[in-house]
């Protein structure tokens, strides 16, 4: 089975509806969903997710969708080495550092974000939603 860290952009695509990249976060969490592909994020990404979703509609709203979503995905632990990793690399995205990191050390090999020009110096496969799909 395919492990995938899936970025915070993919995820908000999803529950935002947001156009015209909805279709490939559906697609990509319908195979989630249906146990074809396993789905990891941080810890970091449901913060920002709701962050953001409850400014439009309320703090009851985005948590309910947070609670769907981790239903869906596994969080990955945040520790000491990642933050430690994150400081010294050459990422200029503190926060897509982290990410890279989280992902590297649970031996996860594929990020799917919609943000590839921050993910420059990855060793690991970087894709949106859309080449992904197109892989499978």
């Amino acid at each position: 089975m395919t492990n995938l860290f899936v970025d915070s952009d993919i995820i908000l695509d999803l529950l935002a509806k947001r156009e015209p990249h909805y279709i490939h976060a559906a697609n990509l969490f319908t195979l989630i969903d249906q146990n074809e592909i396993t789905a990891f994020t941080s810890p970091i990404v449901f913060a920002n997710l709701h962050y953001i979703l409850r400014k439009p509609t309320s703090n009851t709203t985005a948590l309910k969708s947070l609670r769907k979503l981790k239903t869906l995905v596994s969080i990955l632990p945040l520790d000491e080495r990642v933050i430690e990793q994150s400081l010294n690399s050459e990422f200029t995205d503190f926060e897509d550092a982290i990410q890279y990191f989280t992902a590297v050390n649970n031996k996860i090999n594929i990020i799917i974000t919609r943000n590839k020009t921050d993910y420059k110096k990855s060793k690991i496969s970087v894709l949106t939603a859309e080449e992904f799909l197109k892989t499978i």
